[in-house]
């Protein structure tokens, strides 16, 4: 198990446009086909609604999804857990040190 501890703020649009856009055209489409955290009926419409989007922007650029983005996280502890059978489990803490 590892935690994190920190800030967290969204990434600026043109970054997570730069960085949708360093993608494959492969995993483009895939953020569009499959908008994280939402109810999928199952894998065949997943397929189905791949091959659509292959075929519909074969000669023109995937568009970023508008919900697409990231995060970037300024780490201040990461700890590491790992449980033992016999309950004396390992765990290293490290943080940040600031002048």
């Amino acid at each position: 198990q590892v935690r994190v501890e920190g800030s967290v703020r969204r990434l600026p649009e043109e970054e997570s446009e730069r960085y949708f856009y360093s993608r494959p055209r492969s995993s483009q489409i895939g953020a569009v086909v499959s908008r994280q955290s939402s109810v999928i009926p199952d894998r065949e419409y997943l397929r189905k609604r791949n091959a659509e989007l292959e075929e519909k922007f074969r000669d023109a650029k995937v568009p970023k999804p508008q919900y697409w983005g990231g995060y970037i996280l300024e780490p201040e502890v990461v700890e590491f857990w790992q449980g033992q059978t016999n309950r004396l489990h390992d765990r290293i803490v490290f943080r940040r040190l600031r002048d």
